[in-house]
């Protein structure tokens, strides 16, 4: 074969593309003590529509108007799996980082009982990102 820049350039764009589509980076290893959430046992919807009832809404309405996170549009509560407490959540934030998630958690959970109503000592936390899909998914169910 001679060798061409244009067949240099297509050998190099081959490997490049062999390289981003094997989907090996560090960067989006899970972190080895937390789970991510499509690892997660409990079982539950791994993607959700964009859009919450309206009770949802309006919870989340209060919540940020309380000094909580801006991006929250909708918590709901509902029974979950095992009779635990089942709490959504919907962010225009699709940040997946582990310490973004537990100040999220400790805010809505600290809300709830500022609301005189906090979660159940056995509760599960979904947190659905901006298009649908599942954020994060805690289990706290002890």
């Amino acid at each position: 074969m001679i060798r061409t820049p244009h067949t240099t350039a297509l050998a190099c764009a081959c490997a490049v593309a062999a390289a981003l589509l094997s989907g090996c980076t560090s960067d989006s290893d899970p972190a080895p003590d937390r789970p991510s959430a499509s690892d997660s046992e409990t079982p539950g919807p791994t993607a959700t529509s964009t859009t919450a009832p309206d009770k949802a809404v309006r919870l989340a309405d209060r919540y940020r108007e309380s000094g909580g996170a801006k991006d929250v549009y909708a918590i709901l509560r509902g029974s979950g799996p095992g009779g635990a407490e089942q709490l959504t959540v919907w962010t225009r934030d699709k940040n997946e980082d582990a310490e973004v998630f537990d100040a999220l958690k400790d805010s809505i959970t600290g809300f709830l009982h500022e609301q005189g109503d906090p979660p159940e000592e056995d509760y599960v936390l979904d947190v659905f990102g901006p298009d649908g899909s599942l954020l994060h998914r805690l289990d706290a169910r002890v």
